[in-house]
């Protein structure tokens, strides 16, 4: 084992030539590069076919050119007025809060729940009660699903539309109620990788219709719509999926349950390797065991994650505080703003350190990682944590 051989944070796993060959074939065969070509349309509806195998309801797809259009065109979709407020999670990517931002609306920054690390429908009333959002972006952080049954009820009950960024959680996040939109990432480090990509799922065909016109710059391609064809009907955007992207993402397809099971086994045999040797000294994010995980994060004390972060370096093994600078906490040039008390999400990412994690993670690489933690965490316990 070479202890200095540098342990990358994450390793994208694409599809190989040979895999992407009869894809390229059919790219050529048809000469349509873009708008909504064949190999596009046929990735629709062959991942509409497996959503329908997990639902009880018809589910629309469409695709867009990356997770974060997909979730700025169906913000856009709602047509709220400018302003809006929209509650999100402190906790979670910056892509959350730009998509807020660029839609016109205000975003209010919400806590977390201390053992999912998720926003929730009960959080969010509160969130809303306080401030007079109408709408909610939640967030299926590090791919822990959300409840989308849970989720439905809430917006039925309160008039507040909801919709959930899953870009991390394809094949772990199902659409089990109709009336919520649902937004994947393709990008390359996700378990669905296209190179870049995104998906918008829901079973509101008039949101997926939206969406397809705004990421065609808001053309109307509608004889129906009661004006021309080809007139500019909202103000969109450039977001549709090449040809390209969508053959790369039919191949990842392809092997996406060899893959997912190989994430699935390194990352249960590198979470039962840590909890072997350092115990309680390690906090996880509850919920249920995802299909293909695609990072690996784990809560500690502040002290420990100083030290970790240290010997880490020194070993040049990669770590990275997910999701952090928490989102109220960037440049105040993002704004505006509404900030509710977020004691949770602040007690979580203080001690909060992602590892790394790939398909190509070797038991050689998990021992030393293990290794560091063990130094790092030594008489050191969760419960010095606040909480």
């Amino acid at each position: 084992m070479n202890k200095h051989a540098a342990i990358p944070l994450l390793t994208p796993l694409l599809p190989d030539q040979q895999a992407l060959a009869p894809y390229l074939a059919q790219l050529d065969h048809n000469r349509h590069y873009s708008n909504f070509g064949p190999l596009n349309n046929a990735l629709e509806s062959r991942i509409a076919d497996i959503f329908a195998e997990h639902g009880a309801y018809p589910l629309h797809v469409t695709t867009t050119s990356s997770a974060t259009l997909g979730l700025e065109l169906v913000l856009s979709s709602l047509d709220l007025p400018p302003g809006t407020k929209v509650i999100v999670p402190a906790l979670t990517f910056v892509a959350s809060l730009t998509a807020i931002i660029r839609a016109g609306y205000t975003p209010v920054i919400a806590d977390i729940d201390p053992d999912s690390w998720l926003l929730t429908p009960e959080i969010a009333t509160e969130a809303a009660v306080q401030t007079g959002a109408r709408a909610v972006l939640a967030v299926a952080a590090f791919g822990q699903p959300q409840d989308t049954k849970r989720w439905s009820h809430f917006q039925q009950q309160s008039g507040i539309r909801v919709l959930i960024d899953a870009a991390g959680a394809f094949g772990s996040q199902w659409v089990e109620a109709p009336d919520i939109p649902v937004v994947y990432s393709m990008h390359a480090t996700k378990s669905l990788a296209a190179g870049e990509g995104g998906l918008v799922v829901s079973g509101d065909n008039v949101v997926n219709a939206n969406v397809r016109q705004l990421s065609n710059f808001g053309i109307n391609l509608d004889s129906n719509a009661g004006f021309p064809v080809g007139h500019l009907s909202f103000v969109g955007s450039n977001a549709k999926l090449s040809e390209y992207h969508a053959a790369v993402a039919h191949a990842s397809l392809d092997q996406w349950d060899t893959q997912a099971q190989l994430r699935q086994k390194i990352y249960r045999d590198y979470r039962q390797a840590l909890e072997a040797a350092c115990g309680e000294q390690l906090q996880w994010q509850a919920g249920s065991t995802l299909a293909a995980p695609t990072i690996f994060c784990l809560r500690m004390t502040a002290d420990a994650r100083d030290r970790l972060e240290a010997i880490c370096k020194q070993r040049h093994i990669a770590t990275r505080r997910w999701y952090q600078p928490l989102l109220h906490q960037h440049a105040a040039k993002v704004a505006p703003i509404i900030k509710q008390p977020t004691p949770v999400a602040e007690a979580v990412a203080s001690g909060l350190i992602g590892l790394p994690f790939s398909p190509f993670l070797s038991r050689e690489d998990i021992t030393r990682v293990v290794e560091a933690t063990c130094l790092a965490t030594a008489n050191l316990t969760l419960a010095h944590q606040p909480q």
